[in-house]
């Protein structure tokens, strides 16, 4: 089948009719049917012919195939094994291309990576469902997994909050949990009439640029995390309301003013205020003066 027709959403509905296919709403199925965006999801990859791709939904092989274009492999999971009989017809021409059944956040990563790109390097290339987003994203970052770049197709509301700086209104525990690991920009937004058939919302292209090493030292990880988790659990709490819930038991808000003092952090500010280093600041204080209470 062209490329060309792939983004006709007249082809689109057509092919789709002809398989018995309904476009599933449950599975956030929203099929992108502009030339120009691909290539914007594409170019934000960079991707070399040497370069192996996993792609999160194949939905009717689109972006695949113009993933497959440019990469030396390229591994789908797809949820939806209605859709199976299309990618069989619109990836015929693609034999770089592998799908795979499943559903990506239950799949044995570590086995499916192993299996696919062993002792190598991958790119992650998606145009994420709406309603998992931020699951899968925090998934792969915590996993640790060997990729270079995810390039990700997300909510627009939900890209500004991943590229957030302290003291913005979209700032919270998911800018500084996607900070802590990787880079993130914004590479352009996306309307909604390019989709077949149209969400509700307008979209964003997200590059995220795994890290070489942290941004910040830590004594502690989990604390870490269990620092920006209770600093912006309410966000209308003070900093010294929101943390003295870390205290172990028996332990009092004297002593969190004391490890914000320590860390030279006004007890009144509110989470949004702080940077990744003044979080990891207190987490390590919190690990260094209450080790019986980090779980390393």
């Amino acid at each position: 089948m062209d490329m060309q027709n792939l983004i006709s959403p007249k082809i689109v509905k057509e092919l789709m009719m002809r398989h018995g296919v309904a476009f599933n709403k449950g599975l956030g199925q929203n099929f992108l049917v502009d030339r120009n965006i691909l290539k914007k999801i594409v170019d934000a990859a960079d991707l070399k012919k040497q370069d192996l791709v996993l792609e999160i939904g194949a939905g009717i092989g689109t972006l695949t195939r113009e993933l497959a274009e440019r990469a030396e492999l390229v591994v789908s999971v797809e949820i939806d094994k209605r859709l199976f009989p299309i990618l069989n017809e619109t990836l015929s021409c693609c034999p770089n291309v592998k799908v795979i059944h499943g559903d990506i956040l239950k799949l044995d990563m570590d086995n499916l990576i192993k299996e696919n790109f062993p002792d190598r390097s991958f790119k992650i290339v998606a145009n994420l469902p709406y309603y998992i987003t931020t699951p899968i994203i925090m998934a792969f970052l915590e996993k640790e997994l060997s990729f270079e770049v995810m390039v990700v197709m997300v909510q627009k509301e939900v890209a500004k909050r991943l590229a957030a700086s302290p003291g913005t209104q979209d700032y919270g525990l998911l800018s500084v949990a996607v900070q802590y690991y990787t880079c993130p920009a914004i590479v352009g937004t996306v309307s909604a009439n390019v989709f077949i058939p149209p969400p509700k919302v307008d979209s964003a292209i997200v590059m995220l640029r795994k890290r070489s090493v942290p941004p910040v030292e830590l004594k502690d990880r989990k604390m870490f995390f269990r620092v920006i988790r209770a600093a912006f659990g309410q966000r209308r709490k003070t900093l010294l309301n929101a943390l003295t819930t870390l205290e172990p038991e028996g332990g009092d808000r004297q002593r969190m003013e004391w490890i914000l003092g320590k860390c030279n952090i006004d007890p009144k500010v509110r989470g949004e205020l702080l940077g990744i280093q003044q979080f990891a600041d207190i987490a390590n204080a919190l690990a260094e003066y209450n080790p019986a209470n980090s779980n390393k």
